[in-house]
C-alpha cells in the first residue's frame, strides 16, 4: 500500500507541473507563497497619473498598517502583506481621498488600479459597498486569530529564547501553556506546525528540542486553530502561518535597538534592521538572551539554571523581473543551559547540561505566468543538534546519569500552484522531504535505592551495593515485589555499567493537495483533498478530505462557520528511535525484561468544528468555536 500510494503522489505531483508550464504568460512577480501583494497605477479622471499619492493599506483588528508613495509613474506597490481582509485609503493634493476594502487569501497579487477625483482634500469617496461592521469579518471557514507584529511589541511574554511561543499562547484562544516555551492546542499534546513563509517545520519548538525564530523577525502570524486548509499536513491541531519581515519598499534604513534588564539577572539585547527598494530588499534580525533563570524550575529559588542563547536571522528578497521573485530564509541559532535542580540534587552537585545547535536555510521562487496564476517552489534544509551532558562525577546525579547526543536534519522540496479568477481560489501542491535521524544515549542507575534487592523487615530498601542476591534470604531481609533485574546490569551504585543506545534511520514523507476555497454571494466553501505517504520505522498512508462553509449576514456583521477534516498524524521526531526501540514495558535488551518492541505508528483523528464570528464597531471582533 504506501508504495503505490508514494506512486500516486508523484503522478499528482508530475500532473501539477504539466499544468504549470502548459502556461507562459507575463505580469508582476511575487516572492512569496505566505503572503500577498498588493499594487497598481493612481491616475486623475483624465487618465493621467498622479506621481506623490500617499496610499495606505491597514487591518485595524490585527493591528497591521503600512503606507508608500506613488512613484513618477503613479505605480504603488505593497509586497509581504499577510493575508487578511484590509482597507485602502490614497489621498493626494487636490483629489477627493479613496477608500477600498479588498480580502487578499492568495499570493497571486491583486493588481488596483485606482482613479482619483477632483475635490477638496479631505473628502471621502468609497467606491465599494462598505463603511459597516462586515467590513473586516473574515469568511474564511478555518478558524484562527491574526497577530501582528505590533501586538508583539506591545505584549508582555516570557524572553527567555521562546517568545514567539509566548505570543501563540497569550494572543490565541484554545492554547494552554506549559513549562520550557511548550504549548498545547486543543486535539492533542504539543501537534502543531510552524509554517515559516511557506516552509513547513512540525517538530518541537520548545526551549528544550530546539531554538525559535525571533518574534524581531516576525511580520505576522496567522494562527489557525481551526479545521486546517489541504495545504497543511502533519502536525496540525495548530497551524502557524508566519510571515517574516522584508526589506522591500524600505529605500530608508528602518529598524530598532533594543536592550533590557529584569529579573533573575536576565538581559535582552537586539537589533533588527531591513533595507532595500523596488527590486531588492534585506532583513537582518541579530538578538540574545542571558539569565539566571533560563528553564523553569522545580524550586521557588533557582538553583543551577543559568542558560543563554543567540539567535540570526537575515531575508533577502530580489524581484528579478515582472514574472520572477527569488527569496531566501538564513536562520542560525546556539542555547546553551544548566538543568535546573532541587535542593538534594544542588546538594550533591548535580551539573547536568545542554546545548541547541540550528540552523535553516529555506529558498523560494515564484513564477507569475498571468494574472491569475502563480507558481511557488521552495527547497528547504534545517538542522537540530541537541547535546545533553551529565556531570563531571556521575554520582552526583541522582537518580540517574544520562547523555544525549541527536541530530534531526530535515530536507525537502515544496511546490504550490496558486490560481485566483472570479469566485475561485485554487490551489494545488506536494511537499517531499526526509528527516535523518541519528540518536546517542546513555544511561546509568546512581541511587541504589531507585531499584533496591532487597526491602529491610520495615520495607525500606537496603542500599548497601553488596546486596544482589534477589532471593534476600538473609536475616531482617525480604526480596523487592518492585525489583526490576533487567536493570541490575545498568546500576552504577552496584558495579553495573551504562546503558548505551544507537541508532539512525530517515523517515520519508510525501504528500500532495488540491483545494478551493469558493466564494458565492454570502456563502463561501472550503473543499479540499489531500494525501499523506509516511515510511520509516513504521509505514502507512491516508486520505484526508478537509471541507467548510461559512455564512455572512451582512446587516449584523455575523460569519457562522461549520467544517470538517480528517488528519494523519506523524510520530514525534525527538527521541524517536529510542523511544520506539524500548516498547511499552521497558528497555527491550533481554536481560532488561522487556516485552519486545512496539515503533511508533501515525494516527487518524477526524475534527468537526462550529463556531460564529460577531463585529462590533470597526475595531473589535468576537468568536467562539466548539
Amino acid at each position: 500500500m504506501p508504495i503505490s500510494f508514494s506512486r500516486w503522489i508523484v503522478a499528482i505531483s508530475a500532473l501539477v507541473l504539466m499544468v504549470v508550464f502548459a502556461f507562459c504568460y507575463q505580469a508582476a512577480a511575487q516572492s512569496s507563497s505566505s503572503s500577498g501583494t498588493v499594487q497598481g497605477v493612481v491616475t486623475d479622471s483624465t487618465g493621467a497619473v498622479v506621481p506623490g499619492a500617499t496610499v495606505q493599506i491597514e487591518n485595524p483588528v490585527s493591528g497591521y498598517t503600512q503606507s508608500t508613495q506613488t512613484d513618477a509613474a503613479g505605480a504603488y506597490a505593497f509586497h509581504n502583506i499577510p493575508f487578511n481582509p484590509y482597507h485602502l485609503t490614497v489621498s493626494a493634493r487636490g483629489f477627493e481621498t479613496y477608500t477600498h476594502d479588498l480580502a487578499l487569501r492568495s499570493a497571486v497579487p491583486v493588481h488596483l488600479d485606482i482613479p482619483l477625483q477632483v475635490g477638496a482634500a479631505g473628502e471621502t469617496v468609497v467606491v465599494e459597498a462598505g463603511g459597516g461592521p462586515e467590513d473586516l469579518i473574515e469568511t474564511d471557514p478555518s478558524s484562527h486569530t491574526d497577530l501582528d507584529q505590533s501586538l508583539a511589541a506591545r505584549l508582555p511574554s516570557e524572553s527567555t529564547n521562546a517568545a514567539l511561543s509566548s505570543l501563540v499562547t497569550l494572543g490565541s484562544p484554545g492554547v494552554v501553556a506549559d513549562s520550557n516555551g511548550f504549548f498545547h492546542p486543543l486535539g492533542e499534546h504539543a501537534d502543531t506546525t510552524f509554517s515559516i513563509d511557506g516552509q513547513p517545520i512540525s517538530d518541537q519548538q520548545s526551549r528544550v528540542f530546539a531554538n525559535q525564530i525571533s518574534v524581531d523577525a516576525v511580520q505576522s502570524l496567522e494562527v489557525i486553530n481551526g479545521v486546517s486548509p489541504a495545504e497543511f499536513g502533519d502536525k496540525s491541531s495548530l497551524v502557524i502561518r508566519t510571515t517574516t519581515r522584508s526589506g522591500l519598499g524600505l529605500p530608508r534604513p528602518t529598524g530598532s535597538v533594543s536592550l533590557s534588564y529584569g529579573s533573575f539577572g536576565t538581559t535582552n539585547a537586539g537589533v533588527a534592521l531591513g533595507f532595500g527598494g523596488k527590486n531588492l530588499g534585506n532583513f537582518l534580525s541579530i538578538d540574545g538572551v542571558n539569565s539566571g533563570r533560563f528553564l523553569d524550575t522545580p524550586e521557588f529559588v533557582p538553583l543551577h539554571a543559568h542558560g543563554n542563547a543567540v539567535n540570526f536571522f537575515d531575508r533577502f528578497d530580489w524581484q528579478a523581473n515582472s514574472s520572477d521573485g527569488f527569496h531566501l530564509n538564513l536562520f542560525a541559532s546556539r542555547s546553551w543551559f544548566q538543568q535546573p535542580n532541587q535542593f538534594d540534587q544542588q546538594a550533591l552537585g548535580q551539573d547536568q547540561r545542554q546545548q541547541n545547535r540550528n540552523f535553516n536555510i529555506s529558498g523560494f521562487w515564484t513564477h507569475l505566468f498571468n494574472a491569475n496564476l502563480l507558481l511557488s517552489v521552495n527547497p528547504y534544509v534545517r538542522q537540530d543538534r541537541i547535546n545533553y551532558y551529565p556531570s563531571a562525577n556521575p554520582f552526583s546525579d541522582t537518580p540517574a546519569t544520562l547523555s544525549s547526543n541527536r541530530h534531526l536534519t530535515n530536507a525537502g522540496f515544496k511546490t504550490d500552484l496558486s490560481y485566483v479568477k472570479g469566485m475561485h481560489n485554487f490551489k494545488a501542491g506536494f511537499d517531499i522531504y526526509d528527516t535523518l535521524l541519528r540518536e546517542n544515549f546513555s544511561l546509568g542507575i546512581t541511587d541504589p535505592a531507585f531499584n533496591p534487592v532487597c526491602l529491610d523487615s520495615s520495607g525500606s530498601p537496603i542500599t548497601d551495593p553488596s546486596v544482589v542476591n534477589p532471593a534476600c534470604t538473609a536475616p531482617g531481609q525480604q526480596p523487592n515485589p518492585n525489583f526490576l533485574p533487567g536493570l541490575l546490569s545498568f546500576d552504577l551504585s552496584r558495579n553495573g555499567i551504562p546503558f548505551l543506545f544507537h541508532g539512525a534511520t530517515t523517515i520519508r514523507q510525501q504528500a500532495a493537495y488540491v483545494q478551493d476555497n469558493i466564494s458565492v454571494g454570502n456563502w463561501t466553501f472550503m473543499l479540499g483533498l489531500r494525501g499523506d505517504n509516511y515510511s520509516g520505522l513504521s509505514s502507512a498512508s491516508s486520505i484526508q478530505p478537509r471541507t467548510g462553509v461559512t455564512y455572512l449576514i451582512k446587516p449584523t456583521g455575523t460569519v457562522l462557520r461549520l467544517a470538517y477534516g480528517r488528519f494523519f498524524l506523524t510520530p514525534y521526531n525527538e527521541n524517536l528511535i529510542l523511544s520506539s526501540s524500548t516498547g511499552a514495558a521497558g528497555l527491550t535488551d533481554s536481560a532488561a525484561g522487556a516485552f519486545g518492541e512496539a515503533p511508533l505508528k501515525p494516527g487518524h483523528r477526524n475534527q468537526f468544528n462550529a463556531g460564529f464570528e460577531q463585529a462590533v464597531g470597526k475595531f473589535l471582533v468576537v468568536g467562539a468555536d466548539y
